[in-house]
Order: C-alpha cells, then structure tokens, then sequence
C-alpha cells in the first residue's frame, strides 16, 4: 500500500520543466520524493522510465512514470482533484485559453530567451527583441482579460497559482536574472506594466521563493549553456 501511494519526482534542479512539476505539487499539498538527475550523466533508472526522450521530469506514482511536464501538471490535477485548489479552470472556455497561452509562453517566450542565451551581436539584440514583442502580445491579447476575468485576484487561477501562473514562472520568474546575464532589460514597467506586477507577484509567491535557486548558481549555468552553443556555431 505505501508503494501504491509513494509519489517521486524526477528532476533537474536548473530545469524550468522539472520546477514546474515540483510547484505544481506543493501546490497542492502532495508529499513527494525528491530525485536530482545528472542531465550529463542520465542513470539507468531515468533512461528505463523515459525510454522515449530520456530527459527530467518524471513523476512516478503508483510504481507508474508520467513524463512532459504539462501532461504530468494534469495529470496532478485530475488525480488530486480533492487537494488544494484546482490548477485548470472548470469552464471549457477558460481552459482552453489557459492551455493556448502556456504554450505561446512555452514556444514563443521560452524559446526566444534560449536564442538570446546561445547567440551574439546583432543576432542576440534580435533575439532579446523579439521576446519583448511576444511579451507585449501576451499582455495585451491574453493576460489583460484572464486577469481582468479573476477579478482583482493576484494570479490567473484566482488566489492561488494555477496553470499558467506556474509555466510562466518557470520561464519568467528569474528575469531580473536574466537582465543581468544579457546586459539589458527584458521585462519593462512601462511598457508592459501589467506583465511586470504579475512577474513580481508570482515570484514573491512563498512556495516560488522556497524553489528558487541561488543567483550565482543560476548565472554560472547561463555562462555555460553560452559558452558551450558559441563553440559549436565557431566549430
């Protein structure tokens, strides 16, 4: 019975994917087991419970391997529906704008800020601009009417982070980081200032500070994912 009830979480600690599992279910007040991965050196027991990508997260429960973290950010929900509040509205409607745009972060955020990371000169400026352009659609297309529709709740789930509070987070939530590792700004009060006080209440959140990691840590693997795509394009 405590193996059908044990929950392991399969993680990185640099990897956003991974924190968002992990928030997820403190979220909901789940106890698990912590298992940090070396992504350079994957054990035997990742790669047999990821055969397919081989890559963190992995939730296991019930002896069972979930992988993706936002199938697994369901999967969470829909089992524990009874624990803590709900991570995806009920209305048909609302979920399936929650679920568009925590892909447009996913695809269009996060993927800009990775180029940012592994490029230079003009092509990172391009980059970097370019996210604050998606940054501004997010405002004004997505975020202005789910915050407007939570009626005057801090998060896009209301009083608690939910969905979308949680994989913009992960992306975004290190962004004066982020600032400091590129030189320039990426999030603007003025020109996105709805943006900018959701960011910042998300990452004054208690569990979102608990899970944070040290800044220096977090730069000195920015200056390592750089340093190692320069050498590859230079190769």
């Amino acid at each position: 019975m405590a193996e059908q009830n044990r929950v392991v979480l399969h993680g990185m600690w640099a990897s956003p994917f991974a924190k968002r599992v992990e928030l997820a279910l403190k979220i909901k007040g789940i106890p698990f087991e912590y298992v940090e991965e070396d992504i350079q050196n994957k054990s035997p027991e990742l790669v047999k419970l990821n055969p397919v990508y081989k890559k963190v997260p992995v939730l296991v429960h019930n002896g069972r391997p979930i992988c993706e973290s936002v199938v697994i950010m369901e999967y969470i929900d829909e089992v524990w529906k009874n624990n803590g509040p709900p991570l995806l509205p009920q209305d048909p409607y609302r979920r399936s704008q929650i679920r568009f745009w925590a892909d447009f972060v996913q695809k269009q955020v996060f993927e800009g800020l990775f180029l940012s990371m592994t490029t230079e000169g003009e092509a990172q400026e391009k980059a970097i601009e370019e996210v604050k352009e998606k940054l501004k659609v997010l405002e004004e297309q997505g975020l202005k009417s789910l915050l407007a529709e939570a009626e005057g709740s801090p998060f896009v789930n209301g009083d608690e982070l939910g969905f979308l509070d949680i994989v913009t987070l992960t992306v975004l939530g290190m962004y004066e980081i982020h600032e400091e590792f590129f030189g320039m700004k990426l999030v603007e009060e003025e020109k996105i200032p709805i943006m900018y006080s959701w960011l910042n209440r998300l990452k004054e959140h208690p569990v979102a500070k608990e899970a944070g990691p040290p800044k220096e840590k977090v730069l000195a693997l920015l200056q390592f994912i750089r340093q190692k795509a320069l050498r590859s394009t230079a190769a």
